[in-house]
């Protein structure tokens, strides 16, 4: 059996030398780079199933890499690697295509759940039906070039955000709790707290909202989750809370 390959590209020569050891451990067939060109060097000749990405690397930073690689690659799962407090560039990091980010310190487990979280989802596919358009409201998004429109304006998505947005629409008006939301999007039951689906909620509205600082869509409904209403605030029973 062909061993998938996972690419890591860190400056820190200990955070390397522990992450390769670990993944070739688990079977996997891993590469690494130390910069941003060579990073990309590694990524056209390895062709990795996966990319671990640190966003602090000398030459081309994590968000110039991950960006020039969703250029061409819509679809090969890249994990940033930020450290604590880094908040502005991990909501950049996942506007620009990142899958999802950890950070350090982190454990074992947790890294090993995420990526093959993230190996699962590419293996599967997605099935037709999942290149259907979404349409809500003055909002269009079109799942085979992720691009969107709001009232004839266009932005572009994520793979992740129409991944929520199906979602959401799957349960248009219900209250979807947070555990759900991740456990459906992002393929995996984490364990204590991310802010992994907040920011790209905070990125979501800032595309799709009038205005996201008074979101009429996606709505918080606190302590449990988000409720989505493709027809906006006029839909059904008032909000509970503050929205």
């Amino acid at each position: 059996m062909t061993k998938e390959k996972i690419l890591v590209v860190e400056d820190d020569p200990a955070i390397l030398t522990g992450v390769i050891d670990l993944l070739e451990g688990e079977g996997f067939a891993v590469s690494s780079a130390k910069d941003g060109p060579a990073a990309l060097r590694a990524y056209e000749q390895e062709k990795p199933n996966l990319v671990l990405l640190d966003i602090m690397i000398p030459g081309r930073s994590g968000l110039d890499v991950c960006r020039d690689i969703r250029k061409k690659d819509a679809t090969t799962p890249i994990l940033m690697l930020t450290a604590k407090g880094q908040e502005v560039d991990k909501v950049v990091g996942l506007e620009v295509g990142a899958d999802d980010y950890i950070v350090k310190p982190f454990g074992v487990n947790e890294l090993m759940a995420r990526v093959r979280a993230a190996l699962r989802r590419t293996r599967s596919g997605p099935p037709a039906k999942d290149l259907s358009p979404l349409v809500f409201g003055d909002v269009s998004v079109d799942p085979r070039t992720f691009t969107g429109t709001k009232g004839g304006r266009p932005f572009s998505v994520t793979a992740r955000e129409i991944g929520l947005l199906r979602c959401f629409l799957r349960h248009d008006g219900e209250v979807v709790g947070r555990a759900a939301l991740l456990d459906e999007v992002w393929g995996i039951r984490y364990e204590g707290t991310t802010r992994t689906l907040d920011q790209h909620i905070v990125r979501l509205r800032q595309k799709i909202e009038d205005n996201p600082a008074e979101p009429a869509y996606i709505t918080t409904v606190y302590g449990v989750g988000y409720r989505f209403r493709s027809g906006g605030p006029c839909a059904g029973s008032p909000l509970p809370g503050k929205p």
